[in-house]
């Protein structure tokens, strides 16, 4: 397992329950721990599915592995979420979670690698 696996799982989560929190607050919904996680939980199963497909525990900051993970956790929140959760998944609700999670998911991934760059980089 890599170093970083811990922290890479938690930043991930963190971005999900970001996600749903600022959702349901925007729209004047309970913010009560047990809405959150009841409108999280299709995502939060997604992400965990996306973990395990793509071993993320391995490289969990590359860039590529932000990617999958934000593909794998919007297709099948989505899914879940309509399916098995009998809940809406509008088109611009579609479309936000793609814009929030890919930037946050990918966006982190990035940051650590020009962090981590510069820091090989510079000169002591």
């Amino acid at each position: 397992m890599h170093p970083r696996t811990p922290l890479a799982a938690a930043l991930d989560t963190a971005v999900v329950v970001s996600f749903i929190a600022i959702g349901r607050r925007n729209h004047d919904e309970d913010e009560a721990i047990s809405g959150i996680v009841e409108t999280a939980a299709p995502f939060l199963i997604a992400l965990a599915i996306a973990w395990v497909i793509w071993r993320v525990w391995l490289q969990p900051d590359a860039v590529m592995t932000g990617v999958r993970v934000w593909l794998t956790t919007l297709g099948l929140g989505m899914l879940l979420r309509n399916l098995v959760f009998d809940d809406g998944t509008a088109a611009s609700f579609v479309i936000v979670a793609s814009i929030f999670l890919g930037t946050f998911f990918v966006g982190w991934r990035a940051i650590a690698g020009a962090l981590a760059s510069r820091a090989t980089n510079c000169p002591r």
